[in-house]
């Protein structure tokens, strides 16, 4: 091994046979598409560290006086700050200052790229250069050919016959064609103009050409963002026709940018749209607008009302949209997410990115965590994107909220208080709505007219201590306050008072009591108060073998508390705790109610137990079983509000319906669990929910049954039961196929199904194929839709999801 530091070739000079590893880098990217907006892309570079050393290694070292030349000849192996050579000779042309490497030459820079070539001649200084039969390797596994390189005046560089792909080669036939791959006749690259262009090209699909260029050009990859075209788009719809959007990208400065979209349908014409984006060091934003003056409005048949089939009357639709989010400190963050549109469901019929969600959230909040501690201060408007335009939808969608604002805070002392936890929770919101959102045939109201509001506060505190035989006591207190208030219209009143009449005299349960006495007792004012004092018992009892474990906890738990105020009353809103579902998840939790507008009262006691197995052979087994008990005082389930979320609830009886859950799993794959909630005296099942499930390496399958009996106060007159079956098998190493199904046995039809196939080779391409139906479970009205996706790593994505692919 020499030292290079002779006086023939200081190492100085030397050094600048490594500048080939920096060609070397430039040709690993001059194939590379355009750089996603506002993403970084970096031109790798030699990292040369201060100091180094050259390390020269080879089997001759000749000098030639005459010629004027230096030849490393024989396993010539070169060394300099990480920057490998390694060639069969090289040899340095002191007149005509070229360095000249041949024979198997492979150069790695110290990032890993990696190059091959049978000669590469290049000037000392770099302006000029030729690389013969050039092969690029880079380390993000991406790679490049060409039949030769030459580059002219430090700028330009042009490839003959290149080829680009991000495929790796068959190891079994590495002359066998990739997935994927660019072709081009010339791939010239503009150092100046940061540039590169591609000249008669192809794009090839399992060697076969699809797409031919005549011209193609895209930024240099050291620019991080710059102005041209996007990769195109393509949809259809029955009601819009085929689809083409062509996105135009505008770099205007480094930290804000414009990109432009013409959207083309065959049937509706024109969609423009634009999006404005812009970050900042703390945060970013965006603002993104959508119009278009529909060709055939009429060709929207949406339904029927009574004068006929309802279409769009709209011709010019639009919207306006606008997301936010920063970081005022580690610990707050603000932000925003808004629309506005012309008209119900713009946005979701023509799919405008981040605003096609069928309930769309509009919200502007400011958040706060730290540790144990959590503020959350937000104002929200929901819009039901339904494609209807007749009346009474448009009314649905006026009976969406407001909510101006609500606001939750937990705090959690660090330090324990009296050596147990204290939490306390404060939650506030005021709700405002356009127009009263009632059920003609069904006796609830779920939401007013009007304006109400709620202030809450609670403080917790429990502590868990362990006996010497193992039972763990927890004994708890709770208070919480609420004051509210409300200013609702006259509608609402009628409706409040309406619901009292009806509800007199009707059974709540399935063959228990009727209500009797239902007031509306509208007030716009109230205060409410509520104290609990709780002991919870467990015994976990461990029992074990050689081959097995098992762990059975009984369980109880005793809740002592006045009565619920205003409960059985309707003037009492009720806008966040309209969900309830009592089953085994929900048997041990102090309130059972959902949201913070209803609140338990009475003393109550829930008692079961729960029990957990292992085994050895690797099988797991669970369980759970219980029920409730009204002990005293006012049953909250009992009492009817605007929703009757208590009825045919299994609680509104002084003795709860049976609830439960069991299951294992193995290490074969197969699982299953079945849960329910059965009548307390004729153990009739009310609730139902049975799943199972087979996994192994190439083939899964899943079931799930669900059985819901009719809850007709509840705003649920018949039965629910369905039945969903799904499959996925894997054919080979990279196809797959997969499809789903759901059967609802009351309608006796199939109103779910799909079925596709994907192919990834998880390295450089995937194909997705979805094909799917849903029926109307009246109408039996079918809607279909396909949906496909093509990825092309480094390149980009094709494609269109199943929603704005449909030909409903």
């Amino acid at each position: 091994m020499l030292v290079a530091r002779a006086h023939f070739c200081s190492s100085a000079r030397l050094a600048r046979l490594f500048g080939a590893t920096a060609m070397a880098c430039v040709f690993s990217y001059v194939f590379a598409p355009a750089p996603a907006p506002a993403q970084d892309v970096q031109l790798a570079a030699p990292s040369i560290p201060a100091n180094s050393q050259m390390l020269l290694e080879a089997d001759t070292l000749v000098y030639d006086n005459d010629a004027n030349t230096v030849t490393a000849a024989g396993g010539v192996q070169i060394d300099y700050g990480g920057n490998k050579l390694v060639a069969k000779r090289v040899t340095y042309d002191r007149k005509s200052g070229r360095l000249i490497a041949s024979g198997d030459v492979a150069l790695v820079d110290s990032e890993g790229t990696k190059v091959f070539s049978q000669e590469i001649d290049i000037t000392d200084d770099f302006a000029d250069g030729f690389v013969n039969a050039l092969r690029v390797e880079t380390v993000d596994k991406t790679y490049f050919a060409a039949e030769s390189a030459k580059r002219e005046r430090g700028m330009l560089t042009t490839f003959n016959n290149g080829v680009y792909t991000a495929c790796a080669p068959c190891e079994e036939e590495p002359n066998k064609a990739p997935i994927w791959r660019l072709k081009a006749k010339k791939i010239i690259w503009n150092g100046q103009a940061k540039t590169v262009r591609f000249e008669q090209s192809r794009f090839e699909m399992f060697g076969y050409p699809i797409a031919y260029f005549p011209a193609l050009e895209v930024p240099d990859p050291t620019v991080k963002r710059k102005t041209g075209f996007l990769i195109p788009g393509i949809a259809y719809k029955s009601d819009l026709g085929v689809g083409f959007n062509i996105p135009f990208y505008i770099a205007l400065a480094p930290t804000y940018d414009l990109t432009l979209h013409g959207r083309y349908y065959t049937k509706q014409g024109f969609l423009g749209m634009a999006e404005w984006r812009q970050r900042f060091n703390n945060g970013q934003y965006n603002l993104r607008i959508a119009g278009i003056s529909q060709q055939d409005p009429g060709g929207f048949q949406f339904g029927t009302v009574d004068a006929g089939t309802a279409t769009d009357p709209n011709k010019l639709r639009g919207m306006i949209g606008s997301k936010g989010d920063f970081v005022i400190n580690p610990r707050w963050s603000f932000g925003w997410d808004i629309v506005a549109q012309s008209d119900k469901n713009f946005s979701y019929t023509y799919g405008i990115p981040g605003y096609s969600n069928f309930v769309q959230q509009s919200q502007v909040y400011l958040t706060g965590l730290h540790e144990r501690n959590y503020f959350d201060l937000r104002a929200m408007r929901f819009q039901v994107q339904e494609e209807y335009f007749d009346e009474s939808a448009s009314a649905r969608d006026d009976k969406q909220p407001w909510v101006l604002p609500t606001l939750d805070y937990s705090y959690t002392p660090d330090e324990p208080v009296f050596g147990g936890e204290l939490n306390f929770d404060v939650n506030a919101r005021v709700i405002n709505r356009s127009r009263l959102d009632s059920i003609p045939s069904t006796p609830a109201v779920r939401g007013l007219e009007g304006t109400n509001s709620r202030l809450t506060a609670e403080a917790e505190w429990k502590k868990s201590i362990i006996t010497e035989g193992g039972i763990v006591i927890t004994p708890m207190f709770d208070v919480r306050g609420d004051a509210a208030h409300s200013n609702i219209s006259s509608e609402s009143v009628a409706a409040i008072n309406n619901m009292a009449g009806t509800l007199n005299g009707i059974d709540y349960s399935h063959g228990g009591p009727a209500y009797s006495g239902v007031a509306a007792d509208i007030r716009s004012a109230y205060n409410r108060f509520m104290a609990t004092a709780g002991l919870e018992l467990r015994w976990p009892v461990l029992f074990s073998s050689t081959s097995s474990s098992h762990v059975l906890e009984p369980m109880a738990q005793l809740f002592a508390r006045p009565d619920e105020r205003y409960a059985g009353s309707l003037g009492i809103p009720n806008e966040d705790a309209q969900s309830f579902v009592f089953d085994a998840s929900s048997l041990f939790e102090r309130d059972k109610f959902s949201g913070y507008d209803r609140i338990e009262g009475g003393t109550r006691a829930n008692i079961g137990f729960r029990y957990s197995g292992s085994y050895s052979s690797g099988w797991t087994t669970n369980a759970l079983f219980g029920q409730s008990y009204h002990l005293a005082g006012e049953n909250s389930f009992a009492q009817p509000d605007l929703v009757n979320v208590g009825a045919y609830s299994g609680l509104e009886t002084d003795t709860s319906d049976y609830v439960g859950l069991a299951g294992f799993s193995s290490p074969s794959g197969l699982s299953a669990s079945i849960s329910g909630r059965f009548d307390e005296q004729t153990f009739e099942i009310r609730r139902a929910e049975a799943k199972a499930g087979y996994s192994i390496d190439r083939f899964s399958v899943n079931a799930k049954y669900a059985f819901i009996q009719a809850q007709p106060l509840y705003g649920f007159p018949d039965d629910r039961r369905e039945m969903t079956l799904g499959a996925t098998a894997k054919i080979n190493e990279n196809w797959k196929t997969f499809g789903s199904a759901t059967y609802d046995f009351e309608a006796d039809t199939v109103v779910r199904d799909s079925v596709g196939f994907t192919y990834d080779d998880g390295v450089c391409f995937l194909f997705s194929l979805t094909m799917s139906e849903t029926r109307d479970r009246f109408t039996r009205d079918t809607s279909q839709s396909i949906g496909f996706n093509i990825s092309f790593r480094t390149l980009g994505d094709f494609g269109t999801d199943s929603s704005s692919f449909s030909s409903n």
